[in-house]
């Protein structure tokens, strides 16, 4: 494990004239945001990641808003 972490990157720096995208996982009490580039070998390598308990009050929002706000709080990071 050491190994790959000193071989390949864990994460790259963002370059945008390539594609991104975001990956968002929202749970009852966790959201959890990827921020992906697609690299020069056509892998998709993380740009940065974010994970962040909810607070009481988001705990009782809809999936969907979750979601949303999952992708937001990514992009203004």
């Amino acid at each position: 494990m050491k190994k790959r972490f000193i071989i390949e990157p864990v994460l790259v720096t963002l370059d945008l004239d390539r594609k991104i995208r975001v990956k968002i996982d929202a749970s009852d009490f966790v959201m959890e945001r990827i921020l992906l580039m697609k690299c020069e070998d056509k892998k998709w390598r993380p740009v940065a990641y974010i994970s962040k308990l909810l607070n009481e009050v988001k705990r009782n929002y809809e999936i969907y808003d979750k979601e949303v706000l999952a992708i937001i709080k990514c992009l203004e990071v």
